[in-house]
């Protein structure tokens, strides 16, 4: 018995409702198990309700609220364009996000898994116990766990958020456009919302502390992104530290160290986006009997087990990058694990990865710095948009695709990617990486033409040393 409540029997319990936890609890209860989610927020975890999801709503609503204002190439003209920014975040919350928690929570059901709302607490290494917002709460001694409890933004010392310092979360439910829009974090989440909310008529104002932004990528990826910047007026200022504020009639002064000098800019809102923490620390781990790496991640095998056979942990809590799609992978995994599925593995090659920016970067597997580092000897081929029809015909040919391809055997080991739809595109590399497809492969693979799909074939033709269109 726990005091305070009623301690239950529960096959396997999952912590966190995010898209790691919520697919762990449904591939779980499709194996058989009686499985609990214990949630303290809303269905669906940041992704779904504060990340992922929402960002790209408002991302979408910037482009094309900025697209209507353009001078049209071809003729078309769309008159003056007026923004209700309050009714297109209702739109966000109502048409998108609720949308998706609603189905997230439904498909949990259908399952038959059982819901819990409150806040967990390890007890000892196989009881939790689950305080809601209200009331005493109850416990749960379970057979197998998994801790899917994602991560939250990092707060910075100098800039507590509150008020007009915002973290990721109230930056995307702001119901006014500010006009002076400062971010602090020239990252791939920083630089997607600066790019929203220029788009959405903000000027503004990135601090990054290294020498560029969007670090992640290479550089020649990079430029498109900072030229479409430009054009949006964005000023984007690195070897920048930010170091105070303070605010004024007029709004908020911003503080940053540039060298030896300190600098000030001026803004309605500062957003800081300097990154993630896992949220390894408000659970009671140590009860648990599990120890937290340099990083508060939890180490794991291949199967996603702790040290504790019977606890798994998934997602942000975990080694390598905080990717919902690698969370959602790692969740059926352990799963799998628990179920005793044969085989079942971690082993994955690679995971993409995308910036939502304008243009699009995504990346998958090595580039040719990493290849040679590997002792790889690489070969490479690089196909623009502008030689492609569909782009053209789009009035979107900015960009390119490049593929990295091991010259022993031809076979695929990279792709970075920068212009319209690679978010998409991405996905076809990283299933011809992970099934060890050569260049031969995806040139024998029929793309429908006209399609953005075509610049894979004609790089990969390249690669062979035949390219068609080049």
């Amino acid at each position: 018995m726990v005091v305070g409540g009623y301690t239950n029997e529960v096959e396997t319990i999952v912590i966190g409702s995010g898209p790691g936890g919520y697919v762990a609890a449904i591939r779980a209860a499709q194996l058989g198990q009686k499985v609990v989610i214990v949630e303290k927020d809303n269905i669906g975890g940041a992704c779904l309700n504060v990340g992922c999801i929402p960002s790209k709503a408002l991302i979408q609503v910037g482009h094309d609220y900025a697209h209507s204002k353009m001078v049209s190439p071809y003729g078309l003209s769309f008159g003056e364009t007026s923004l209700d920014f309050a009714k297109a975040q209702a739109w966000k919350d109502s048409q998108v996000v609720s949308k998706l928690t609603m189905g997230v929570e439904t498909l949990l059901k259908k399952n038959k898994v059982t819901i819990v709302k409150g806040e967990a607490h390890f007890v000892s290494k196989d009881t939790i116990f689950v305080t809601p917002e209200d009331g005493l709460g109850e416990g749960y001694r379970f057979k197998n766990v998994i801790l899917a409890l994602g991560s939250r933004p990092i707060e910075l010392k100098a800039f507590p958020f509150g008020g007009d310092i915002l973290d990721s979360t109230g930056l995307l439910n702001l119901q006014e456009v500010p006009k002076e829009l400062a971010i602090i974090g020239g990252g791939y989440i920083g630089m997607e919302l600066a790019m929203a909310y220029a788009n959405l008529g903000s000027h503004v104002t990135i601090l990054e502390g290294m020498d560029r932004v969007l670090g992640g990528f290479e550089p020649d990826l990079v430029k498109p992104v900072l030229d479409q910047a430009a054009q949006l007026g964005m000023t984007i200022i690195t070897g920048a530290k930010a170091s105070r504020y303070e605010k004024t009639a007029q709004g908020i002064d911003l503080f940053y160290q540039n060298g030896e000098k300190e600098e000030k800019i001026q803004a309605d809102k500062v957003a800081v986006l300097v990154g993630r923490r896992p949220n390894t620390d408000n659970v009671s781990i140590e009860l648990a009997g599990l120890d937290l790496d340099e990083k508060g991640l939890i180490p794991v095998n291949d199967q996603m087990q702790t040290k504790v056979e019977h606890i798994y942990a998934i997602g942000d809590i975990t080694a390598g990058p905080a990717l919902a799609h690698k969370a959602s992978f790692e969740a059926k995994v352990a799963a799998e694990a628990i179920a005793q599925v044969e085989g079942v593995a971690a082993d994955y090659l690679v995971i993409p990865t995308v910036a939502y920016t304008e243009p699009e970067i995504a990346t998958v597997g090595l580039t040719k710095a990493a290849a040679k580092e590997a002792g790889i000897d690489a070969k490479v081929a690089s196909f623009r948009f502008a030689s492609n029809g569909r782009a053209l015909s789009m009035g979107n040919s900015e960009g390119f695709v490049r593929l990295i391809s091991d010259k022993k055997d031809n076979r695929m080991i990279g792709a970075q990617l920068v212009g319209p739809g690679v978010s998409e595109l991405i996905a076809e590399i990283t299933l011809a990486i992970e099934n060890l497809l050569t260049a031969e492969d995806v040139t024998l693979t029929i793309h429908n033409h006209p399609s953005l799909a075509e610049t894979i074939m004609d790089a990969s033709e390249i690669l062979l040393g035949h390219g068609i269109h080049q």
